[in-house]
């Protein structure tokens, strides 16, 4: 039996790398025909590779995934995102799956074994039990679908910290920091990462206990021990749980006049 081939197109080398890595673990058979690094390319590398299946990042320069898969006939396609707003567009686009950022091994087996099965099963578009079977286990993994946008407001986060994938309850963060395009995520005992913009996550934290306090941080005010003003004026504050002392800038320091 000829080895299933695929593609990956992510705009971030980093998690593209990550992604093909441990795909070698959890399907060494596979061959990566190739990696795109955004929709442009992945059009253009999908057609001159025909792979059998594509894993593909949703926001990506050029056009998105979703755009990618529009044109698509005879691939077996895969979303990996940091984004789970776009779950229901992905199954439309005929899915087989659609996996958060970062992707732990067990969750990765999962899809391999999914597309394993469309490989060998007779090829067909989902109907409309699949999209909404698929929303279901989405549900059932990460709570993807079952509600607006921000009409809950965020409990977990699955972090990834060196090579794995922590799942930390929103209340034992002290503080969020921006991290260029990702946010930095601080516990009692250590640090990690995830790959969405202090902005995206600041509407989805409850705004009583998580105040901005700076261009570049969010605090947790359960976390908060002390906070001093300097004699120009400047506004700091000391955390219980960790020994570094954050920066108020001038623009939030109006929250701790009755601190």
């Amino acid at each position: 039996m000829k080895a299933a081939t695929a593609v990956i197109a992510d705009d971030e080398p980093r998690l593209a790398r990550y992604l093909r890595e441990r795909l070698a673990v959890v399907w060494p058979e596979l061959v990566i025909a190739g990696v795109a690094a955004n929709g442009p390319e992945a059009r253009a590398l999908i057609a001159a590779e025909a792979p059998d299946i594509a894993f593909l990042d949703i926001r990506m320069p050029g056009f998105s995934g979703l755009d990618v898969a529009r044109d698509l006939a005879g691939v077996h396609v895969v979303f990996v995102t940091a984004h789970d707003e776009y779950a229901l567009a992905a199954f439309d686009r005929a899915a087989v799956d659609y996996l958060l950022k970062p992707v732990g091994d067990e969750r990765l087996a999962e899809a391999v074994r999914r597309l394993q099965d469309r490989l060998t099963a007779t090829p067909r578009m989902p109907a409309t039990g699949d999209v909404a079977q698929a929303l279901a286990l989405l549900r059932a993994h990460f709570g993807v679908g079952s509600s607006p946008p921000g009409a809950e407001r965020l409990a977990w986060i699955r972090a990834a910290a060196g090579s794995q994938v922590r799942l930390i309850a929103v209340d034992d963060v002290c503080y969020f920091e921006a991290n260029d395009k990702y946010t930095s995520v601080f516990t009692a005992d250590g640090e990690a990462l995830i790959r969405t913009s202090l902005r995206e996550l600041a509407a989805q934290l409850d705004g009583e206990r998580f105040w901005q306090i700076h261009r570049g941080t969010i605090v947790n005010v359960a976390h908060v021990a002390t906070t001093t003003r300097d004699l120009a004026g400047r506004v700091s504050v000391r955390l219980k749980t960790r020994p570094e002392t954050l920066a108020v800038s001038r623009a939030y320091a109006h929250l701790f006049r009755q601190m």
